[in-house]
């Protein structure tokens, strides 16, 4: 069971920060292209999902940090869930339409492998956007695997008031000897700045270049 905790505003050193872009909101998203040529080669030495090593690297990085669990409680004020589970997208090829769905975060990656493997089976040929309800602990990540893209910004009414992250990945390109898989990072300035979305950005590309999680 997710715990959402309570932000001490009288302690917290983002407060003025928080407070500014709550009352004049602003969202902002950058767009990164990850070297995934280690990753891409030891994945195709395994019999694990492409997709899956990408949502879980990325959720990974995104339950380190505080700033990136980061929500608001039923009065509006700001907290942290001590988990973020990632919510992600899987394409119905019958319908040309799309299921969200949710798989459990685990810190080892064969265990989240063997559940968002389960889900997407059972999801694949879902009729409807929600199948299942999803908790009130997830983060948004989006895959457009049929085009690469060097820019991408999600544009929505009354977006300011969600803080959590929403991460989109493209297909991969192939750049002379490289495997570059495109990242989009949508964050609101209340909860996360430029410093903060380098991190994420740099601690997903060192998981990457070190795939030795893959089991």
């Amino acid at each position: 069971m997710s715990t959402l905790r309570p932000i001490d505003l009288a302690t917290w050193a983002r407060r003025g920060h928080y407070e500014h872009y709550t009352r004049h909101p602003c969202t902002y998203a950058m767009t990164v292209e990850l070297d995934a040529t280690r990753l891409r080669a030891a994945l195709r030495m395994t019999d694990r999902s492409t997709y899956a090593a990408h949502v879980w690297a990325l959720a990974t990085v995104v339950n380190r940090h505080d700033e990136l669990r980061t929500d608001r409680d039923g009065d509006g004020r700001p907290a942290v869930w001590d988990v973020l589970h990632p919510a992600f997208t899987i394409f119905n090829e019958a319908t040309e339409t799309f299921a969200c769905v949710c798989a459990e975060y685990d810190a080892t990656f064969a265990a989240f492998h063997a559940q968002f493997v389960e889900v997407v089976a059972q999801h694949r040929s879902a009729p409807s956007l929600f199948p299942e309800p999803l908790p009130p602990n997830t983060f948004d990540v989006s895959s457009l695997p049929w085009t690469s893209f060097t820019g991408f910004n999600l544009n929505i009414d009354g977006g300011s008031g969600h803080l959590r992250p929403i991460l989109t990945l493209g297909r991969y390109a192939e750049r002379a000897d490289r495997t570059l898989l495109p990242l989009a990072v949508q964050l609101n300035h209340a909860v996360a700045d430029g410093f903060h979305a380098a991190r994420l950005v740099n601690e997903v590309q060192d998981l990457f270049d070190d795939p030795t999680w893959l089991g």
